[in-house]
């Protein structure tokens, strides 16, 4: 017998036996008792009397165990099959009174920040808090439980009236209730909650228990990446959007192994010199059909995918070539940037694998930098994150502090990890040339930063009058389309030929004019 007979055959009788015990068959026995008096008198009504308890018996109507009810759930943690098995039961349910469900997946931001910072025990007992809020906000008949250690499912008991609407004002109260400050050990921890949902009613007759789940995970994925705290219904178009991404995630994994993925390079110069004194490293998908495509649209995919390691592997090897290319050029790049993510920053085996790939082109370790956002330090103030910051650091690299400005470290783990070098973020340095407020705040910025003694680089410097007062103000490197655009590594020789005769040139005039 198939898993996928037995799952039907459990349906069917999950369906009769709510057919027998609904509130319809208080109406339906007894006309039917009648039925077979009038039909075959006394004989008929002593084989219905006998046969329906039989009926009873054989459906399982007399069992404890369906529908499932909410204490019934033995379980904290509900895998992906008794998830499906759940939203299956409730779908039948509904299908059985002829009424409607919906399915409600929530994922909560906050959990995992908590545990890094406070451990384990005081996650855990905000998680059952959650739980516990969701349950207290819907009603008898509805489900709420856990499917991992950030997400939520909540399935909803039969129900008449499940139009958008409704399922957009539920949302906003289960949303409501997951996002109400809650104290953990003394200290108010603030949570965000985003929700993908699916009711039966979209997805008609084919609907089973695991389509709709699905469908609220897809859901709920188009929200995460319009968060924090957003809402989404799963609808048509959302699944084609979901099939495209999966296309194209696949198509990205074609596209690292055949060497379309790799990085160009966009120079940074120093504002007292005019000197190249490094370049960023930028991951760039050489595609065969449609020409360049930018990080922002397949870097998602990689990462769905599993594969930033990989790519971080790519980005380095091929960083390190270029890098020893232009020393036998005889271009003069003193250092190369590449960016980490989170997710690669907590393997443990990095700080080797760096050493190892230095090792093998033969360059010493103050030529790479290491980009780290600066939400990633926030987030991570201990652990292997904070471990392999401070090795790569130790080991000589220079570690840069990306997008600075737009997260919320703290002077302490400025510090504490032993940066070298703020990035200010592209939306401090926009019209600072035009704008006081502007210019005043980065004042404020390359203050700190000097006081401190950190380096300053600001990104996506575009115009001469922004280049100009930031090296004014005191910033020590620029980078940005005022400068140059992102390159491959070829193209950056002859640029930095060209560059370099244009310093030359100013530095003569400059003494001319003198």
């Amino acid at each position: 017998m198939t898993a996928e007979f037995t799952a039907r055959l459990r349906g069917y009788r999950t369906m009769v036996q709510h057919a027998l015990t609904g509130p319809q068959s208080l109406a339906f026995f007894p006309a039917l008792s009648l039925a077979a008096y009038w039909l075959g008198g006394e004989p008929a009504l002593i084989a219905a009397a006998l046969g329906l308890p039989m009926v009873f018996v054989m459906s399982g109507a007399f069992s404890t165990s369906a529908p499932v009810a909410q204490d019934e759930i033995t379980v904290d943690v509900l895998d992906s099959s008794g998830a499906a098995d759940l939203t299956e039961q409730a779908l039948l349910r509904a299908r059985a009174a002829n009424l409607a469900t919906a399915c409600f997946v929530l994922e909560v931001e906050g959990l995992e920040t908590l545990e890094r910072s406070m451990g384990r025990e005081a996650a855990e007992s905000l998680r059952e808090l959650c739980v516990a809020r969701l349950r207290n906000t819907l009603r008898k008949g509805d489900l709420a439980v856990r499917m991992s250690d950030t997400r939520f499912l909540v399935l909803l008991g039969p129900s008449l009236r499940l139009d958008l609407e409704a399922l957009l004002q539920l949302s906003s109260r289960l949303q409501s209730a997951l996002e109400e400050p809650a104290t953990i050990a003394n200290t108010a921890q603030y949570l965000s909650a985003s929700i993908g949902f699916c009711g039966s009613d979209r997805l008609g007759n084919a609907a089973t228990g695991e389509k709709m789940l699905e469908a609220a995970q897809t859901a709920l994925t188009e929200a995460v990446a319009n968060g924090p705290s957003a809402v989404r219904a799963w609808s048509d178009d959302l699944s084609q959007a979901r099939k495209a991404r999966k296309s194209l995630m696949n198509e990205v994994e074609k596209a690292m192994a055949n060497g379309q993925v790799q990085p160009w390079y966009q120079p940074q110069v120093c504002t007292s010199t005019g000197r190249i004194s490094g370049v960023e490293a930028l991951a760039r998908w050489i595609h065969p059909e449609r020409g360049i495509i930018p990080p922002a649209q397949f870097l998602k995919a990689l990462e769905e995918a599993g594969q930033m390691e990989r790519l971080s592997e790519v980005i380095l090897q091929h960083s390190l070539t270029a890098l020893r290319t232009w020393d036998n050029s005889g271009i003069d790049v003193p250092r190369i940037s590449v960016n980490f993510s989170g997710i690669e920053l907590k393997n443990p085996q990095l700080v080797e694998r760096i050493k190892w790939e230095l090792d093998r082109f033969g360059l010493t370790a103050p030529r790479l930098g290491i980009e780290v956002l600066e939400t990633v330090i926030a987030d991570s103030p201990e652990g292997v994150v904070a471990r392999n910051i401070t090795e790569l650091s130790d080991l000589g690299c220079q570690i840069d502090l990306d997008d600075f400005g737009t997260g919320h470290a703290s002077i302490t783990a400025l510090r504490r990890f032993t940066v070298h070098r703020l990035k200010i973020d592209r939306s401090f340095v926009s019209r600072v040339d035009r704008d006081e407020e502007q210019r005043r705040m980065l004042a404020a910025v390359l203050g700190m930063a000097d006081r401190l003694g950190l380096e300053t680089l600001a990104e996506g410097v575009e115009t001469v009058g922004e280049h100009a007062l930031l090296a004014q103000l005191g910033c020590d490197h620029v980078q940005g389309f005022g400068i140059a655009r992102p390159m491959p590594a070829d193209q950056l020789i002859d640029w930095a030929k060209a560059h370099a005769v244009r310093i030359a040139d100013a530095q003569r005039l400059g003494r001319g004019a003198g």
